[in-house]
């Protein structure tokens, strides 16, 4: 522990960008009607699960398209998939996957549907007799069922990565998985699926992709400049085109840039030589599963929070955060540091998110100490950019979002 913060105070001190491997394997169609490309994507022979939500799928056109590109394959639909992929339900496909002999997957959807996928492709060769397990002790999946995407829903970056966060209510636990048996071959990008979005879902979108671009760029200068940059465009452009895409999301332009912010904001790219942090999300998991918030009004939450209890520690990234995106150049350090976190939260209040915690539920003093025990008993005892934020701290972090 000690040579790990030595390591880190170094790090600090030099601004010495990490060394890294960068490995994308998925295929982006991107664009007006290329739907279609499935059938040029999928192997002539395949027998394909066609899994997705809802079935708001159906009322809004890309069931048909999909269909209609699926027309000489064999096909078997699973529908049902819950935002927040539940474990049994995904157990009930896996068994389907195995008795009707399926080889190729297909997720029509957002994250939860592409998710749900990436633990089926896992769990569909996975030789162990538990399959909870790839989370549970979280085996890597090295190779995984082929599979590919229709994205529905612009939010998660899902379609362009090899991760995934599986929920099961029987234990009260959402945890994630990942290997590079998990990228989807091809993803299928039409940003005209955006137009049957409603507003609330647009607003999560637009939020969680933003928290995503400041897990892995709010932490310490580095030196990693295009690395800043890019992460600095995402976050420009979702501020840019929220006010827009909130308003009318059939405008074709502002879909496209809407979609293809959220992929970029957890492709792998930006993380790339740079220190990351992930608290946001990991606190943020545990309010949905004590909850049932959405995704993304969790990082909502806890975001603002975070930064304000982390404040020392993150201040000269704030403050560089500050003057690129927010066009805060007057002050010292720390007033344009605590100026861009109070913009930041004025951000997701001028998209109907709500950042306490009291908001959404009557016993939000629930949360600390059901979060305090999750993360104990998970081993949990230093999280952050710096493996030193303990399950104290995050108990001060959720005091401070009540």
């Amino acid at each position: 522990m000690k040579n790990n913060l030595q390591y880190f105070a170094l790090l600090f001190k030099k601004k010495i960008m990490l060394n890294f491997e960068f490995k994308n394997p998925t295929k982006i169609h991107f664009g007006k009607g290329l739907i279609a490309k499935i059938a040029d994507e999928i192997p002539a022979d395949a027998k394909v699960m066609m899994l997705y939500g809802g079935g708001s799928i159906k009322t809004n056109g890309i069931y048909e398209q999909v269909k209609a590109a699926l027309k000489n394959f064999e096909v078997i639909e699973f529908g049902g998939i819950p935002a927040n992929p539940e474990y049994d339900v995904l157990i009930k496909a896996l068994n389907i996957i195995k008795s009707e002999k399926i080889n190729y997957l297909l997720a029509v959807g957002g994250g939860s549907v592409i998710d749900g996928t990436k633990f089926l492709s896992s769990a569909a060769l996975y030789n162990g007799e538990n399959p909870w397990d790839i989370l549970q002790k979280g085996i890597r999946t090295e190779v995984g069922m082929p599979f590919g995407v229709v994205l529905t829903l612009p939010a998660t970056g899902s379609e362009m990565n090899s991760g995934a966060v599986i929920s099961r209510a029987e234990n009260k636990q959402k945890l994630g998985m990942g290997g590079p048996g998990l990228f989807p071959q091809f993803s299928i990008l039409d940003p005209q699926v955006v137009a049957s979005i409603p507003p609330r879902q647009i607003a999560n979108g637009i939020v969680d992709a933003y928290t995503h671009v400041l897990e892995q760029y709010m932490t310490y200068p580095i030196g990693a400049l295009l690395q800043d940059r890019i992460s600095e465009s995402i976050m420009q452009t979702l501020m840019e085109i929220a006010p827009s895409i909130m308003k009318n999301p059939a405008e074709y332009d502002t879909a496209c840039e809407f979609m293809w912010s959220c992929t970029m904001a957890l492709n792998g790219l930006i993380q790339k030589g740079v220190p990351t942090d992930w608290t946001v999300h990991a606190i943020g998991h545990e309010l949905t599963v004590l909850y049932g918030i959405d995704h993304a009004r969790t990082l909502a939450i806890i975001a603002p929070s975070h930064y304000r209890y982390n404040f020392e520690s993150k201040k000269e990234k704030l403050a560089q955060y500050a003057e690129r995106v927010w066009k805060i150049n007057e002050g010292t350090t720390e007033e344009k540091a605590y100026a861009a976190i109070n913009k930041m939260e004025a951000f997701f209040h001028s998209l109907g998110m709500e950042t306490k915690l009291s908001k959404y539920s009557e016993n939000y003093r629930d949360a600390a100490p059901f979060i305090f025990k999750t993360f104990t008993e998970r081993g949990m005892t230093g999280i952050g950019e710096h493996k030193n934020i303990s399950p104290d701290d995050v108990v001060k972090i959720v005091e401070m979002s009540y």
